[in-house]
């Protein structure tokens, strides 16, 4: 099994080192470095020397987290970021999820839940708790009859709500998976969406898929 890399930021020291001890008991992960901010961080990232998962705190002095994620989405694509926080902020968590993170924890969330975001945000999935897709759902807005989709974006765009790999939605629309990687660049720019989160929740909005 290979191992994970994770890089957590957060100014609270004493959060930090009870995080790692808890990260480093799961197997399949290792804490690559830690650092106290944003500024910290872009001072230690390297491409040779970056993780698989950040796990970035909102509220951080000198360089918070939001500005923290736009810096890394822009440098570091590849990245997955999960957002930690000590409150429901949704709003924020709506500028993040626009940003293109791919998951959110409370600092108070159950171990397990902990492994359970850090496995699904690790096969690619999202991880976000039920109060962030209440709310992300009922804010979520996009002025569907200014937006004209074609028959195959709107397949493509249902096929993206469910658990398929982009790969297996290939297969499944008969098509390559470049050409999938063209709907949804395509999807991104008419929606205005940065990540695979937005258009599920476009299209549960728009009730292309039901919950």
């Amino acid at each position: 099994m290979e191992t994970v890399k994770i890089v957590l930021v957060d100014d609270h020291r004493l959060f930090r080192s009870g995080i790692a001890s808890l990260i480093n008991k799961f197997p399949q992960y290792q804490i690559l470095f830690e650092a106290g901010d944003g500024e910290e961080l872009s001072g230690k990232l390297t491409p040779k020397l970056k993780p698989d998962i950040l796990l970035l705190d909102i509220n951080m002095p000198n360089k918070d987290g939001i500005a923290t994620a736009q810096w890394v989405r822009s440098v570091y694509p590849d990245i997955h970021i999960i957002v930690l926080s000590m409150f429901e902020d949704a709003e924020k968590v709506l500028q993040m999820v626009k940003i293109g993170v791919k998951g959110y924890l409370l600092k108070d969330a159950e171990p397990a839940e902990f492994e359970q975001a850090l496995n699904m945000v690790s096969q690619g999935e999202v991880y976000f708790p039920e109060f962030v897709t209440r709310y992300l759902i009922k804010n979520f807005n996009q002025q569907s009859e200014q937006v004209k989709l074609n028959s195959r974006e709107l397949e493509f765009l249902k096929l993206a709500g469910t658990e398929l790999t982009y790969k297996e939605i290939a297969d499944q629309m008969c098509i390559s998976v470049r050409t999938v990687d063209g709907y949804r660049d395509q999807l991104f720019e008419k929606l205005q969406i940065k990540s695979r989160v937005g258009l599920v929740l476009y299209a549960i909005k728009n009730n292309l898929i039901a919950l």
